[in-house]
C-alpha cells in the first residue's frame, strides 16, 4: 500500500507541474522508443569518490544511433545523508547527415538521502550548463542552463535485488536555441527499475523510463529500456 501511495504522489506532483505551467498544450507530439546502456567504474576514498561513466543510446525505435557520452566526476559526502558531486560530460550526438554534434556539459549535484526502515528516499538537485558546436555555430559559445529535480524511492528486500521508482523534472533557466521555454518546466520523467548486486564489486541494473515534454514547440514522448553495469572499487 505504501509503495502504491508513493507512486501516486509522484505522478500527481508531476501532473500538477504540467497543468500549471503548460504553454504549448496543442502541439503535435512525437513518440519514440529507445535503449540506453550504461557502464560505470567508481572508486571510494573515505568520504570522497571518483567515477567514470560511459553510455550509448539508440533511438527511432532502437534502429538508429542517438548518442555516446562520457562522464567523469568526483563526489564528496559532507555529512552522512548529504553528498555533493561535480562532473564533466563529453557528448557525441549523431546527426541526420551522419556526422556528430559535440557537446560539453558541466553538472553540479546536491543529493540528500534518508533511510526509513527498509525504505531509502533520495532527492537530487542538479544545475547543469552545456555548450554545443563550439566551432561550428555562432551560438556555440553561449551556454544552456537547466535545473533538474529528481526524487527516488528504493525498497530493501534484504536480498541482492533492490526495486525502485522515481520521477525527475527539468526546468529551463536559459537556452538561446529554444527561448520559448525559458523560465518554464518543460520535461518530466517517470522510471522504475531493479538493481541486482552480484557481490561487493559488481552490480547490474535494469529500468523502464517514460519521458514527456511540454512547453516546447514540438514535444516528444520517449519510452526507454535501460541496462546498467557498475564496478565499485574500494
Amino acid at each position: 500500500m505504501l509503495n502504491i501511495s508513493i507512486h501516486k504522489s509522484l505522478k500527481v506532483f508531476s501532473v500538477l507541474i504540467i497543468l500549471c505551467c503548460s504553454k504549448y498544450s496543442f502541439s503535435q507530439t512525437i513518440n519514440d522508443a529507445g535503449l540506453w546502456t550504461t557502464a560505470t567504474i567508481e572508486k571510494e576514498f573515505n568520504k570522497a569518490s571518483i567515477f567514470l561513466t560511459e553510455e550509448f543510446r539508440l533511438r527511432e525505435n532502437l534502429t538508429q544511433i542517438n548518442l555516446f557520452y562520457t562522464d567523469i566526476g568526483v563526489s564528496y559526502k559532507v555529512i552522512k545523508p548529504l553528498k555533493i558531486s561535480l562532473s564533466y560530460r563529453s557528448i557525441e550526438k549523431y546527426q541526420p547527415d551522419q556526422t556528430f554534434n559535440y557537446r560539453h556539459r558541466l553538472m553540479l549535484d546536491v543529493t540528500w538521502r534518508s533511510r526509513l526502515g527498509s525504505w531509502t528516499i533520495a532527492y537530487r538537485q542538479r544545475l547543469q550548463s552545456e555548450l554545443r558546436n563550439i566551432n561550428r555555430s555562432p551560438s556555440g559559445t553561449v551556454p544552456e542552463w537547466y535545473a533538474r529535480s529528481k526524487f527516488q524511492v528504493k525498497y530493501d528486500l534484504n536480498k541482492p535485488v533492490t526495486p525502485y521508482i522515481g520521477t525527475e523534472l527539468r526546468y529551463q533557466i536559459k537556452d538561446s536555441r529554444n527561448k520559448e521555454s525559458d523560465g518554464l518546466w518543460h520535461r518530466v520523467r517517470y522510471f522504475a527499475g531493479l538493481d541486482y548486486k552480484l557481490n561487493d564489486t559488481h552490480a547490474l541494473g535494469v529500468y523502464y523510463l517514460i519521458q514527456h515534454e511540454f512547453n516546447v514547440v514540438t514535444p516528444q514522448n520517449l519510452y526507454i529500456v535501460g541496462l546498467e553495469y557498475t564496478l565499485s572499487l574500494f
